[in-house]
């Protein structure tokens, strides 16, 4: 025999939106039945709400100002976050523009220092060549001397 609880069993669950204003009905009844079978005269009662209604809206006031607070901490920690940032970036494209400008004129001066090189290659060949074509007419000379005489 089955038990009772192997009996296959089933949940309805109604959907809709009867959360907030079943709330809100439960709320009103349970203020009325607190005001009904308050211990208070009707102007205690008053007075009590209202001394609760002021520390109600003086914790709100609160929790907003420290809402308030904290999202002016949190916003200028990352304005001072960023400002960090762009003038840490800023002080790299100087050094990288700096080191560019530094790096030309080094170039520069290389550049000048090969071509006065060059030039002055050109020039010993210019002599060298020059020497050497004044001792081979000279051999040539010597050689005409030889072959005729």
């Amino acid at each position: 025999m089955r038990d009772h609880d192997d009996v296959p069993y089933l949940v309805v669950e109604r959907e809709g939106g009867g959360g907030l204003g079943s709330f809100i009905l439960g709320a009103l009844v349970g203020a009325g039945l607190a005001l009904l079978f308050a211990p208070q005269s009707g102007e205690e009662t008053q007075e009590e709400i209202k001394a609760r209604a002021l520390k109600f809206r003086d914790a709100a006031k609160e929790q907003v100002r420290g809402a308030q607070e904290n999202i002016e901490g949190r916003l200028t920690t990352a304005r001072e976050h960023v400002q960090a940032r762009v003038e840490s970036v800023r002080e790299a494209v100087e050094s990288g523009r700096q080191a560019a400008v530094e790096a030309r004129g080094e170039l520069e001066k290389k550049l000048e220092r090969s071509k006065a090189a060059y030039r002055a290659g050109i020039e010993a060949a210019r002599e060298v060549g020059a020497e050497a074509g004044e001792d081979l007419v000279e051999e040539i000379e010597a050689n005409e001397e030889v072959v005729e005489g």
